[in-house]
């Protein structure tokens, strides 16, 4: 019965361990020093692994019921959608002239 309330510490030694392993692979490609673009979606595939990792186990979505799982998938796409035409006007501010 202990099973069925989530996962043990067997399985968040693991993926600790995992998450050990990502950072070492993360800093290890890092210090050879690759192109910057082939770095950074590398750096970005691992990054996104971790959170998912993360959100799967530490936020327990794992062992909740599938749409409130598919429910954070709308929700992604618009905080996106929004940041895309947020940000313009935050980098508008560099351009402005204050005072003149």
């Amino acid at each position: 019965m202990a099973s069925d309330q989530g996962p043990g510490m067997t399985t968040y030694v693991s993926i600790w361990v995992g998450f050990l392993a990502i950072v070492g692979i993360e800093v290890a490609i890092t210090y050879q020093h690759p192109e910057t673009k082939h770095l950074l979606a590398i750096l970005l595939v691992l990054a996104f692994i971790e959170a998912a990792i993360g959100l799967l186990y530490f936020m327990h979505m794992k062992y909740e019921r599938k749409i409130l799982f598919w429910t954070f998938v709308p929700i992604t796409v618009f905080v996106l959608f929004m940041m895309d035409h947020v940000w313009p006007d935050a980098f508008r501010l560099f351009y402005l002239r204050l005072g003149q």
